[in-house]
């Protein structure tokens, strides 16, 4: 933890009876970073927190829970905070005994001294277990049930099985719980390196019904010769190949060296909303690409299954369920767009190669601001589609992958080209009114421009009225 926000909180509660609890404390002995401390006070927490403020700024602070009394206080950049809660108890070890696991029931004085571990968290530490610290700890806060996925995933631990069965009993009470809660623990079980193992441990716990319903819809459906996984598992598959991706793991970068590239490893980690970078975000397009099969599912003729429409539907259904886990309207929006273009690029492989000008023009138009990401997306998907004919369908698709993820990051970087020339301008030569027309034809100029079949301002002219009388 930060040498400064420790020693600003000291300093500001001396001579306070005060505590650091939780997470701080478990990964100090872990040692992980952390710029994020939990305090419990004996004392007044407001006047406390507006102290803190005060020592450490430029920072501020705000109440976070009027039911419970605690308070917050952040570094103007973000860059660390501080949350003080009130003892509930009689005694630190009072309040250590309400806590979820043993791991997060470790006390350290704020004025130094040996840890208070009245339940041996440091004992399961050591042996790397997740240990409820009471009989209703779960029941208490059914939350409590993904923190123990979410720490299981980020901190490689193993559940004891008692803990797991107490967890499993109250998972039900997750249809209580807050969406916004609910959705910042899948934000970082989705994040984590095992994220395809929490998703699993979801479902054996009972939880993935409450929190996720629409992903437990897709075991069981079958897809084409060309698929050898079931929708669920397929899409597992998917999440495993962009944590390969996300995380630059080298079996994946031989076989698409693309993926390895400077600007892909900066797109990858760029923040997008909600505390996530666009590649933790492109798991979420991952998770839900194919969240519409079950309602789109068909036989084109018997013994060929279909899904048409699956990816305007899924988008749709995305859009709906981040809507209801109270995700922000960018992540809502650019998870969508990923789902809504995850077939794109597969439309295109069947076509003669190498892809016109205009074509790639049209695709890089039609999936922004998702150009590279989705892009990527098609990688993951296809690597995970393993059926009929796999080796000759994934060579081809990575192939032109490669080429339009390079065209994309120019893209990206270069920003949406724009017309020749202005549509007033386009209006005065043309000698027409302005209208849907005008509009049209700047359309169409910018993608001849583009495809560099324009050389300058009067061959634009010249084009435009060969266009317009096309219109």
């Amino acid at each position: 933890m930060s040498a400064r926000t420790l020693q600003a909180t000291r300093h500001a509660l001396a001579g306070r009876p005060a505590w650091l609890v939780g997470g701080a404390v478990r990964d100090e002995l872990l040692g992980r970073p952390t710029e994020d401390l939990d305090v419990v006070l004996d004392g007044d927490i407001e006047r406390a927190a507006r102290t803190i403020a005060r020592a450490a700024a430029p920072a501020a602070a705000f109440p976070l829970s009027e039911e419970f009394g605690a308070w917050r206080v952040v570094s103007r950049d973000g860059a660390w905070q501080v949350d003080l809660e009130p003892l509930h108890g009689a005694s630190i070890e009072d309040d250590l005994a309400l806590r979820d696991l043993t791991i997060n029931a470790i006390a350290q004085p704020l004025a130094g001294g040996a840890p208070i571990d009245p339940l041996n968290g440091i004992d399961d530490l050591a042996r790397r277990v997740l240990r409820a610290a009471g009989a209703n700890a779960f029941a208490a806060d059914p939350l409590r049930v993904l923190r123990l996925v979410r720490l299981a995933c980020e901190l490689e631990m193993q559940v004891e099985p008692a803990t797991f069965e107490q967890a499993r009993a109250a998972a039900g009470g997750l249809a209580a719980v807050s969406p916004e809660r609910i959705f910042v623990e899948l934000r970082r079980i989705i994040a984590s390196d095992h994220a395809v193992e929490g998703l699993r441990m979801l479902e054996r716990l009972g939880a993935e019904s409450a929190v996720l319903p629409e992903l437990a819809q897709l075991r069981g459906v079958e897809q084409s010769r060309f698929h050898h996984l079931d929708v669920y598992e397929h899409t597992l598959a998917v999440i495993d190949a962009v944590i390969d991706l996300d995380r630059g793991r080298a079996e994946l970068a031989e076989r698409f060296p693309a993926a390895g590239d400077a600007a892909v490893r900066a797109l990858m980690a760029e923040p997008l909303a909600d505390s996530m970078t666009r590649g933790e975000a492109l798991r979420w397009g991952a998770l839900l690409h194919d969240i519409a099969k079950p309602q789109t599912a068909g036989e084109a003729v018997p013994g060929r299954v279909t899904f048409m429409g699956h990816d305007e539907r899924g988008a749709e259904m995305s859009r709906r369920m981040l809507t209801r886990l109270r995700a922000s309207e960018r992540t809502r929006g650019h998870v969508a767009a990923l789902v809504r273009h995850h077939l794109r690029l597969g439309f295109l492989v069947h076509e003669p190669q190498p892809l016109s000008r205009r074509t790639v023009y049209r695709y890089l138009h039609a999936v922004t601001p998702v150009e590279a990401d989705v892009t990527l997306l098609t990688v993951c998907d296809r690597l995970a589609t393993r059926g009929e004919n796999a080796e000759a369908a994934i060579d081809a698709h990575l192939e032109l992958a490669g080429v339009m993820l390079d065209e994309a990051l120019r893209w990206r970087a270069a920003g949406p080209p724009r017309p020749p020339l202005r549509g007033d301008e386009l209006v005065l030569e043309l000698g027409i009114e302005p209208g849907p027309a005008v509009g049209r034809l700047l359309e169409l100029l910018v993608e001849a421009d583009w495809a560099g079949e324009i050389r300058d301002r009067e061959q634009a002219v010249m084009l435009a009225r060969t266009m317009l009388a096309t219109l």
